[in-house]
This record gives structure tokens, C-alpha cells and sequence, in this order.
């Protein structure tokens, strides 16, 4: 396995959709990312944690960002998780951190979201 691959898969021990990616998001793991959100198309919210992502650069996070208003045209949320202090900086950066909910862990993720569900 190569040093920079994207490993993502969906977590089975949360009601609601997680996806792990492990690895860096970048141009050349960018269909692995993509593939990943086309499955996950049908479900109504789907958390993506970061916490095992070292990088994100300019390539993932235009992939990034081209995932989540496709989702939100079709009236479904993303929001993310786990991201590091570098990832962080690019949302900064980019001024785009609004646009996403970032929770510290899939399951602070959960509990507001399955709780904002059911309240």
C-alpha cells in the first residue's frame, strides 16, 4: 500500500452514516473520495471523520467542497469530523469553515445531529 492512499470506509457501529478516510485527501485519491460519496447518495446526513487524515490539499478540497453542495442541492447534510490543527488552518484559510459543521469526534457528531433529529 502506498504511503499516500486513501483508505475510506463506512463505519458500522453508528446509526447514522460515518465515513473513515484514512489517509490524504488529494488529487490522486480523489476518485477513491468520490466513489465513496456516490454510495453514501441516498443517506440523509453522512459524517465524514477526519481524524486519521493528515492532509487535505488544493485538489481534495475543491472534491471536498464539490461533495458537500451536491449533497446540499439534493437537501442532505455532510458535516465532518476529527480534523487536525492543519486541516483546520485550510478551512480557515479558505474561509470555508462556515459552510461545514465540524464536530471533534463522529460521535459529538451524532449525538447533535440524532438529537436536533428527535427533538
Amino acid at each position: 500500500m502506498m504511503a499516500d492512499a486513501l483508505v475510506v470506509q463506512r463505519s458500522d457501529q453508528f446509526p447514522l452514516e460515518v465515513i473513515e478516510l484514512k489517509g490524504p485527501l488529494t488529487e490522486a485519491n480523489a476518485a477513491i473520495f468520490q466513489n465513496a460519496m456516490r454510495r453514501e447518495e441516498p443517506a440523509e446526513t453522512v459524517i465524514l471523520d477526519f481524524s486519521e487524515v493528515p492532509y487535505i490539499d488544493s485538489s481534495g478540497w475543491g472534491i471536498l467542497l464539490t461533495a458537500y453542495v451536491t449533497r446540499q442541492k439534493a437537501g442532505r447534510k455532510m458535516v465532518v469530523s476529527g480534523i487536525n490543527s492543519r486541516v483546520k488552518k485550510l478551512f480557515e484559510v479558505t474561509r470555508t469553515g462556515g459552510l461545514f459543521l465540524i464536530f471533534s469526534t463522529p460521535e459529538e457528531a451524532i449525538a447533535t445531529l440524532w438529537g436536533a433529529a428527535r427533538a
